[in-house]
């Protein structure tokens, strides 16, 4: 099987060593190849650790560069900033054969608004995975009335050994729906000094079974990033995903959480 993956940050990188260690052949697209290489390597070598892993077959199987025009799926994990996505998916969809199929690894944006530029919205669809994707087991696929290849995305989620749930179409889907809703509540919560962030989280782990409470999975992803969501289904939605102060002071005062090392706690 042949993937390109078009982005090589941290989500990019993920996927694409999760098809790597499945045996895929696999592009990355990414201006700063070396930082997507090492991440993709460090990754590998982690996962080698745990046994019934060739490094060098699987590095073998890598490059760097434009996407090829024999790539049978594309994934798109660029920032969420939608023009971008739209650009980049639309270059994409003139470099490969009519049969592929298109991926947009959005955690929120409407699949049917970034399908706007491209000529076979059909072969396109949500592949939602999750941080750290070699470890999560979670793929939200997202389907519009166009998207016609959700039995072969079935099929690739199967490859990778993880569970799809099928989600249509709407903002936020299902996880960033609910799971920003109760991380703006957590921080509300923080910000009218109703309990500490390790005690709220430490509720939610041990009172719900949570693996990890809503407070440190917002530093995790990156506060920044909550906010952006949280914005963008604000707009969508209504008040109940208004942003709470708090969370926009933080990041204005630059406390975005793990990437920052400082965020509800010290990273």
């Amino acid at each position: 099987m042949k993937v390109a993956v078009i982005g090589g940050g941290r989500m990019g990188a993920g996927i694409a060593q999760v098809f790597l260690a499945k045996g895929a052949h696999v592009t990355v697209r990414e201006p700063e190849e070396d930082a997507a290489r090492e991440r993709i390597e460090r990754g590998l070598r982690i996962a080698a650790g745990k046994g019934g892993l060739s490094v060098d077959q699987a590095l073998a199987r890598l490059e760097l560069g434009e996407v090829p025009g024999d790539a049978e799926l594309v994934v798109e994990a660029v920032p969420e900033d939608p023009a971008l996505k739209v650009r980049v998916l639309a270059e994409a969809e003139k470099r490969v054969g009519a049969d592929a199929v298109l991926a947009t690894n959005t955690s929120s944006l409407s699949v049917a608004e970034l399908s706007a530029g491209l000529r076979r919205p059909e072969r396109f669809v949500g592949m939602h995975f999750f941080n750290p994707v070699p470890v999560q087991k979670l793929v939200e696929i997202v389907v519009t009335p166009a998207t016609a290849v959700l039995p072969l995305v079935r099929g690739y989620v199967e490859l990778l050994g993880k569970t799809g749930v099928v989600i249509n179409d709407s903002p936020g889907f299902a996880t960033s729906r609910l799971g920003v809703l109760l991380g703006l509540e957590a921080i509300r919560m923080v910000e009218e000094g109703v309990a500490a962030p390790e005690d709220i989280d430490t509720a939610m782990t041990l009172g719900y079974g949570y693996p990890m409470g809503p407070l440190k999975l917002g530093d995790l992803v990156g506060l920044d990033v909550r906010l952006a969501i949280a914005d963008y289904l604000h707009h969508k939605l209504g008040p109940r995903f208004e942003p709470p102060r708090l969370l926009r002071e933080m990041v204005a005062r630059g406390e975005l959480g793990r990437k920052s090392r400082k965020g509800f706690y010290a990273w």
